[in-house]
């Protein structure tokens, strides 16, 4: 058992962009187990756009990071100490342990994690956290049926990527967006999809236009800004919008709508959701997104950091788009 670990730390919040300069990475003395606690090796670690609203300050749905702490953070890893009666050394475990090489928290608190039908990075994606907000934005907000045609943004994401294939699975006509010709393809040809606009050609309202040539039903919306409203404007009545994330807005920029009317025109519903508040169907989800991915049905890509200090880049390149899939850092 080493004596010490490295995390990372939030230093400064951010003034606009993130910037190397907001993280600190440190060592830390390895702590004592009380009754009930896991000591748990990470071995991945997750990064999530989330992240950064937790860096403001600023009133939100949840606590600010506090300075000189662990980044927040999911992971997953291997059990080696316990004093808790549900873990043993060896066990693999879920958490949110944060930006560290090692963490400790209640047992109760973990996941006890299957490594035998999908490997154990994939609990931190499309069966974990952003699979779920996918399975519950789409099955609880938007409840597509066969024929409907849904739209999803930031589609080759880790959350993207899996409302797609689900809404494929129920019969659904499904248009990403994303950007840049490489992540369209791959949200074609890989993941399924019927079609995907690349936005930053420049004209996104004609090309999801004609994508979407019945109109839309249902949008899982990660961006906002541009990307809903040209959402809006192809919308059918009685439609249904999943607001999951506003990554288009994370550093300060403003996200004006111009179809608004549409809203009140097509009858529209709209909710924003925070999948965290909905942990009673986190099993019964988890069960089937796992179940999905162990059959092949539900496809899968990550983008890899090496090392913790790798992280703060990785997270800046995410804030940016140049992951494609779920982004990880890989501890060990």
């Amino acid at each position: 058992m080493p004596a010490s670990y490295q995390r990372i730390v939030l230093a400064a919040r951010p003034r606009g962009p993130v910037a190397e300069q907001n993280f600190r990475l440190e060592s830390v003395a390895v702590p004592v187990l009380a009754d009930g606690e896991v000591l748990v090796r990470n071995h991945y670690l997750s990064l999530d756009p989330y992240m950064r609203g937790r860096m403001s300050a600023a009133k939100s749905y949840a606590a600010s990071q506090a300075l000189d702490h662990t980044m927040i953070g999911n992971t997953v890893g291997q059990v080696v100490a316990s004093r808790h009666a549900g873990f043993a050394v060896g066990d693999y475990a879920g958490g949110l342990l944060g930006w560290a090489e090692m963490g400790v928290a209640d047992g109760s608190a973990l996941r006890k994690l299957d490594i035998s039908r999908i490997p154990l990075s994939v609990y931190l994606g499309a069966a974990g956290m952003p699979g779920m907000a996918a399975w519950y934005g789409l099955n609880q907000i938007i409840t597509p049926k066969a024929g409907e045609t849904i739209v999803v943004s930031a589609a080759s994401g880790a959350v993207g990527s899996v409302v797609g294939q689900l809404a494929k699975l129920q019969g659904c006509r499904v248009v990403g967006i994303a950007g840049g010709p490489e992540k369209c393809a791959h949200v074609r040809d890989v993941l399924g999809f019927d079609a995907c606009v690349d936005y930053k050609v420049g004209q996104l309202e004609a090309d999801l236009a004609a994508a979407t040539p019945d109109g839309v039903d249902g949008i899982f919306e990660n961006v906002g800004g541009a990307t809903l409203d040209a959402a809006l404007a192809r919308s059918n009545a009685f439609g249904r919008i999943a607001l999951c994330g506003l990554i288009g807005g994370f550093n300060g920029q403003e996200m004006p709508i111009k179809n608004s009317r549409i809203l009140l025109i097509n009858r529209l519903s709209l909710r924003g959701f925070i999948v965290t508040e909905h942990m009673d169907l986190w099993p019964q989800g988890l069960e089937q997104l796992a179940a999905l991915v162990a059959e092949g049905k539900l496809k899968y890509h990550e983008t890899v950091a090496a090392g913790l200090a790798a992280a703060p880049q990785a997270f800046m390149g995410l804030l940016q788009g140049q992951n494609l899939g779920k982004q990880l850092v890989k501890l060990i």
